[in-house]
């Protein structure tokens, strides 16, 4: 009976012990390290989509840019921050597979992020839908 208790507390405290470590997300959460805040993959026309971002994923002070698979004509990213205000940025940027934009600096330090909306156009020379890939930095 008591080799029973001891090995159901031995293993209460490894399932406590091995919860505390870090996730993945968390991980990148430590300063300096991009995180990743979300993905779309974009039509084939002058069009806009909504990246949402979650109080939970806490607050940025740079933000950037990738896309992947295809090229996409990007016009500008508005950033509603999670007390309502909105940073307009125009990028007017053609972005290449593969390429990143410039490290975006948002006004008044680390802010809460609820969504950021990105209006652009893509080509269908090749066939292959783009991907946007929007990241944020602590």
């Amino acid at each position: 009976m008591k080799t029973r208790i001891a090995a159901i507390v031995l293993a209460f405290g490894l399932v406590t012990l091995l919860s505390s470590f870090s996730t993945e997300t968390e991980h990148y959460r430590i300063k300096g390290v991009w995180e990743r805040l979300g993905s779309k993959k974009v039509n084939y026309k002058l069009d806009k989509d909504v990246i949402v971002v979650t109080a939970h994923e806490g607050s940025f002070n740079k933000l950037k840019l990738k896309v992947t698979g295809g090229k996409l004509n990007m016009h500008k990213m508005v950033v509603v921050y999670g007390n309502g205000t909105r940073d307009n940025i125009p990028l007017r940027y053609n972005f290449g597979r593969g390429s990143e934009s410039r490290i975006i600096d948002l006004q008044g330090g680390n802010r809460v992020i609820k969504k950021v909306i990105f209006y652009y156009d893509s080509k269908n020379h090749s066939r292959s839908r783009a991907t946007l890939h929007l990241f944020g930095r602590h």
